[in-house]
């Protein structure tokens, strides 16, 4: 009996979460559809590069996408489940909803198996991939075409905004350049014109600024300026296809792990690396997290729709990126070590998870779904004394 139930139930949360994930990934790749497509009209990027882009930018997205969606067939599937009194006759042949926990939990772990395989794995070699076809192309000679008012993020390590470009001569004007390559040096530069120079059988991309000045914040020596006439930036492609990581986000575990371990002690090289590593494990071990606020939660919306149920988990997702951002931000500032800046989300929404898994269980009325309705029953009535008075 108890087997057929968790079949059902199996059943019951994979149907939500293959439609989850395919609209989450969706919304996420529409984001970035717009500056594809341009690459095919205005640049005449073939429709098979924009593919293989696609194919590395996924794995960016199901990080995220995973863990939502999960937490969305949560919702819908239990949500569904309490509307038609299925839960109530389940409770009625004696099975808890400790029991309904089994076919939950399997999930929650292949879930989490799939994120975790993407953040050791995936998620890297989409990131090097991306940049390894950037000098493909540039090797290529294909044209670097900067979008004129806009922050161009093309070049490794750099984000570049000019206000205007010349297509043809490459001239650019009116620069700014954040370049965060050296990460205990970070520098922002502006110009006042320059010009992009390609070199591919060096692997070079070199731009030649004119009339600016370069502002950099060290860690030990403050704030520096520095005033140029001429100025020669580049970029050398030829690390990033050569098998040296610069940038954290291309490094596996076992990568950050050694360069963890040769950074220097204390260093903002060494903190951003552990923030990186333990946001790599946190990532889809909430999933876990999502498993014991999904099935109340789910419960708890068995009047208000599937409309509901994707709101809700729009809002756990949102108070989730907030509390990650809290903690990446508390870690880079060295207010709490990078293991519980990390770590802090999860603790956190856990801890939540288990009060209200604890209140369902008992049957107990939650404060929180009890003060809701309250306050929106009041809020109409109020309205609709301000209406007649009016």
């Amino acid at each position: 009996m108890k087997k057929i139930i968790h079949l059902y139930l199996f059943r019951e949360i994979a149907v939500p979460f293959f439609f989850g994930f395919a609209v989450f990934t969706l919304v996420l790749l529409m984001g970035k559809l717009l500056n594809l497509a341009e690459l095919v009209i205005s640049k005449e990027v073939p429709v098979s590069d924009i593919l293989r882009l696609i194919a590395y930018m996924l794995p960016s997205f199901c990080v995220v996408t995973i863990p939502m969606s999960f937490l969305l067939a949560l919702l819908l599937a239990f949500g569904r489940l309490s509307a038609d009194c299925e839960i109530t006759a389940m409770k009625t042949s004696k099975i808890s909803i400790y029991g309904l926990l089994p076919p939950v939990l399997i999930f929650a772990t292949l879930t989490f198996i799939a994120t975790m395989y993407i953040t050791v794995y995936a998620l890297p070699w989409g990131n090097r991939s991306f940049k390894i076809f950037l000098y493909e192309s540039i090797k290529a000679k294909v044209t670097i075409s900067l979008r004129e008012k806009a922050f161009n993020d093309e070049f490794p390590g750099m984000v570049v905004y000019v206000d205007r470009y010349d297509k043809e001569r490459h001239l650019i004007s009116d620069i700014l350049i954040y370049d965060d390559r050296n990460i205990d040096e970070p520098s922002t530069i502006f110009a006042k014109s320059g010009v992009i120079v390609t070199d591919p059988d060096k692997k070079l991309v070199r731009l030649s600024l004119k009339n600016g000045s370069i502002h950099r914040n060290p860690e030990k020596f403050g704030y520096r300026l520095i005033e140029f006439a001429s100025y020669d930036l580049s970029i050398n492609f030829n690390k990033t296809a050569g098998g040296v990581k610069s940038d954290r986000l291309d490094m596996t575990l076992a990568e950050l792990l050694k360069n963890i371990r040769s950074a220097p002690a204390g260093s903002i090289l060494e903190r951003d690396l552990l923030l990186e590593f333990h946001k790599r494990l946190s990532l889809p071990f909430a999933c876990f997290v999502f498993a014991l606020i999904g099935v109340p939660l789910g419960m708890q919306n068995h009047r208000s729709g599937k409309a509901v149920g994707f709101s809700m988990s729009i809002g756990v997702i949102l108070v989730n990126y907030i509390l990650i951002s809290i903690g990446k931000t508390l870690g880079q500032k060295g207010i709490l070590i990078p293991s519980v800046a990390m770590w802090l989300p999860n603790i956190t929404l856990l801890t939540i998870g288990i009060y209200l898994f604890k209140k369902t269980a008992d049957e107990e009325k939650i404060f929180l779904f009890e003060i809701i309705p309250l306050i929106t029953r009041r809020t109409r009535i109020l309205a609709l004394n301000i209406k007649k008075s009016l």
